[in-house]
């Protein structure tokens, strides 16, 4: 059989339960799509939102452990190293002149320097006194 022999037969066989089928369909008639919708936003949440939010997470805790002598890149592709940190922004030494640039650390898109150990708070440093 072909696909145009095919076609009417489904039309005829649509046309004789009245209302398309949704009574014999039961459950997946009265539910289905509901739950098909719900299925499609989970998936997207696993697969867009999730790794988003992620990838933000790392992004923050990267830019709350810059300090002095990291080599930085910002977002607008400017190479520097830090000079200085603040709340939130950044001192930073461009080029072989030696320019000082104030930034905000929102545009550091990169940390090249690898720190070993955690950063340690002024607050700790003397525990004795």
């Amino acid at each position: 059989m072909t696909l145009y022999n095919v076609l009417p037969l489904l039309a005829d066989a649509t046309q004789a339960t009245g209302n398309g089928g949704a009574e014999e369909l039961g459950f997946w008639g009265q539910w289905g799509s509901l739950i098909m919708i719900v299925g499609i936003f989970v998936v997207m949440y696993f697969l867009m939102i999730r790794p988003q939010k992620k990838q933000q997470k790392e992004e923050k805790k990267m830019r709350d452990s810059l300090r002095k002598g990291d080599d930085i890149t910002t977002i607008g592709g400017i190479v520097g190293k830090v000079l200085n940190v603040k709340e939130d922004t950044l001192i930073i030494e461009t080029g072989g002149d030696r320019n000082k640039m104030t930034i905000k650390k929102w545009a550091v898109q990169s940390c090249e320097t690898v720190h070993d150990d955690p950063v340690e708070d002024d607050d700790d440093l003397d525990d004795d006194e």
